[in-house]
């Protein structure tokens, strides 16, 4: 979208403004609907208006996209660790420290940068985000699914919304979890104290979040998550939330953390049907050297008493 698009509702879109809109504007997201409120770009009857807002007959609504920064795209040749490919996809490795793809402030050295000098991308996403169907972020580790025609981004994306696909993480975190498993259910939205990040709100979007115990330390916790929902930060919140920040987080961790180049989070299984063939495929990534080390050496000097 990229027009100043003007509505005067009618009984079909009364509710929460977010929520209609990314209704009605299938090609926008409802998280950047939610953004272009907050800063402005949508308002009603002339006045800015919250996410919430619920719309009732006779508003008259006027959405202005932001201009997006001009960003030239260009192949770079940067490795990549992929783990499989073939005409529609390709699974790929991220390592910690590489941005998904470009954005103001950081146009190039990106996973998209390194991924269009490789192969053909879908379009879907626009020209910023071609090939991407889901994100990680930058200091977090492991699989990526990506999309190299628009018929298999279309798929895959349909199984994402569908919570059909696989996807689970290991994660390194503050403190002794007493229980075996557990369930997050706690939505998530930004946070009212601060812009630059995610919390659980009453208003949020649906997230839930399965983890699993898989190795106690005396000061720390290994745990596996498995994602139902795909919110930003979502397991760096979730697992705060409950009192478990993710060790080395610079965001949402205590000060007092373990060293590193960030939270110690790396996404070691993905599992998705074919978008030609519709067979199930699973892949699973061992984790970095970084990670790795840091359990060993958990396993010699934080031994539980």
């Amino acid at each position: 979208m990229t027009d100043e698009l003007k509505l005067t509702i009618d009984s079909a879109m009364t509710g929460r403004i977010d929520k209609e809109l990314a209704h009605h504007l299938t090609d926008i997201s409802r998280s950047q609907l939610q953004k272009w409120i907050e800063d402005g770009n949508v308002t009603v009857n002339g006045e800015k208006v919250k996410p919430k807002y619920k719309l009732v007959v006779g508003d008259r609504v006027v959405v202005q996209p932001k201009k997006p920064q001009k960003i030239d795209l260009e192949p770079e040749n940067i490795p990549l660790d992929i783990v499989y490919e073939d005409d529609d996809v390709i699974v790929v490795n991220k390592p910690q420290g590489m941005v998904v793809h470009p954005a103001p402030g950081h146009p190039n050295h990106t996973l998209v940068n390194a991924l269009l000098y490789h192969s053909p991308l879908s379009t879907i996403n626009g020209e910023f985000r071609p090939g991407i169907v889901h994100r990680i972020d930058k200091d977090t580790s492991g699989l990526l699914m990506i999309a190299k025609n628009d018929l298999a981004h279309r798929s895959l994306a349909a199984q994402l919304k569908a919570k059909t696909n696989e996807r689970e993480y290991v994660a390194l975190v503050h403190g002794v979890i007493k229980e075996e498993r557990g369930t997050i259910d706690a939505p998530l939205g930004r946070s009212k104290k601060d812009r630059k990040k995610q919390a659980v709100v009453e208003d949020g979007r649906h997230a839930v979040t399965h983890f699993k115990v898989l190795e106690l330390f005396q000061h720390y916790t290994l745990v596996s998550c498995r994602l139902e929902t795909g919110r930003t930060h979502q397991i760096r919140v979730h697992m705060k939330y409950i009192g478990h920040p993710l060790a080395g987080d610079p965001l949402y961790g205590p000060r007092k953390t373990l060293p590193g180049n960030g939270q110690y989070l790396h996404a070691r299984l993905l599992g998705f049907k074919h978008p030609r063939t519709g067979k199930q495929m699973t892949f699973t990534s061992p984790l970095p050297e970084y990670f790795q080390k840091m359990i060993d050496h958990l396993e010699k000097t934080d031994r539980p008493s």
